[in-house]
């Protein structure tokens, strides 16, 4: 009778493969089967949940104090932008400070990046070559641990090279950063801190992510650094200290819910700190202080987040306003691609009604995966439009040799 979803703002629980689904909604559609009770729970819940209590279609209830009557961790704000008109350093004097006093207390510290790797690409600084992957419109992220360049999306991989393919140049080095290096610094400026790193790469192995956790809550390391693997679900009562090294990382996604994000992981991995007897403090590092998501994020306060959110997806109809449908087209031959979805369209819009907004066809965000192009159209409707329908009519009107490579996903979580 009752179906209890934890996080349900999780983008993790929308399966982006076939056959896709939201957990969310099959979890409230069995209820309403069985006549049960769906309780979704959420320190951050996604706009569209908020909105729906907002307006009655569901129950909100709330919870005021945390566990125990905790305070909430300070969290305090450093601008980088003034940071660097002295230094450009990775860590900012107050998160060196404030790590350093953690150490002295025997007192343990989380570092946030949401970015594996060491370097986000490799740049020539003589000719400006970067080096890309062959199977993927994207460039190579630079693992220092491997001395390799990687695709984060296909696992492409080659060594790094000392000198520009290109122009010949050694002026070849990293630009941007990732866990890798924030490990790097931290060994630099800490030399005697057992650190441990969490993030996909070293935890490939069965039972490597209990391991290093294990290894944290017993005190056989001071400082964990990680991705959005350690903002939530953790609970570890000796850390006092979260250091977000950017708070810029999500908010530049051209995502509409780029700021939704942000928030969310701000306030989620905030949160791992004072769960214990002594009181817990956040660091965040941002160039964008000023960003509502920034500064809701700093006050814990998801009322002031989404009374800003939401004037933004009402303006700019998005959802909970409109709902989406993201078609796309993976061939391996850009022109095969673009056909395909030519005929989409206009057999979509022989009978698209006047709500139907259709966009594209397009190159994707990422225009290439895995050696195939894509292609991409996205429907955008009023919310009682039955787009599952209007699209499924419109493929069956499409002569087979061109859904090759098709896809569906409506109300999808991103858009690349």
């Amino acid at each position: 009778g009752l179906i209890i979803m934890d996080e349900e703002h999780e983008a993790s629980y929308k399966q982006e493969s076939l056959p896709r689904y939201h957990a969310r909604d099959v979890a409230v559609e069995r209820a309403r089967l069985s006549g049960g009770v769906v309780l979704l729970g959420s320190a951050t819940p996604s706009v569209e949940t908020y909105y729906a209590a907002e307006k009655k279609k569901i129950a909100l209830l709330t919870m005021s104090e945390r566990i125990g009557d905790r305070e909430l961790p300070k969290v305090e704000l450093v601008d980088m932008r003034e940071e660097w008109k002295t230094q450009k350093a990775l860590f900012s004097q107050r998160l060196i400070e404030e790590i350093g006093d953690k150490l002295s207390r025997k007192q343990q510290t989380i570092l946030f990046l949401n970015r594996r790797g060491y370097a986000q690409f490799v740049l020539c600084r003589d000719c400006g070559y970067v080096a890309r992957c062959p199977n993927c419109e994207v460039s190579l992220a630079f693992h220092a641990a491997w001395n390799a360049l990687k695709c984060h999306h296909c696992d492409y991989g080659r060594r790094a090279p000392t000198k520009c393919p290109g122009c010949g140049s050694e002026r070849i080095k990293g630009f941007g950063i990732g866990t890798e290096r924030v490990e790097q610094e931290v060994l630099r400026i800490y030399p005697h801190a057992k650190v441990e790193r969490m993030d996909r790469d070293t935890t490939t192995h069965k039972g490597a992510h209990a391991e290093l956790l294990g290894k944290f809550r017993r005190g056989e390391a001071d400082i964990l650094i990680g991705t959005q693997m350690v903002a939530k679900g953790l609970d570890f009562p000796n850390v006092t200290l979260v250091g977000v090294i950017s708070a810029d990382t999500s908010i530049n996604m051209p995502d509409f819910r780029a700021a939704e994000r942000t928030f969310q992981l701000l306030t989620q991995v905030s949160g791992r700190a004072g769960r214990g007897e002594h009181p817990g403090s956040v660091v965040v590092q941002t160039f964008s202080p000023d960003h509502y998501s920034v500064q809701a994020a700093m006050h814990q306060d998801y009322n002031s987040f989404y009374k800003q959110e939401i004037v933004f997806r009402r303006e700019l109809r998005y959802p909970p306003f409109r709902q989406f449908a993201n078609l796309v087209c993976r061939n391996e031959s850009l022109s095969a691609a673009k056909e395909n979805m030519d005929i989409l369209a206009a057999e979509l819009a022989v009978n698209l009604p006047a709500e139907v907004e259709l966009i594209g066809p397009a190159p994707a965000p990422i225009s290439r995966i895995n050696g195939k192009f894509r292609m991409h159209i996205v429907l955008r409707a009023e919310n009682d439009v039955p787009l599952s329908d209007l699209v499924s009519s419109a493929l069956k009107r499409i002569p087979s040799q061109h859904l090759a490579g098709m896809s569906v996903d409506i109300d999808p979580a991103s858009m690349s």
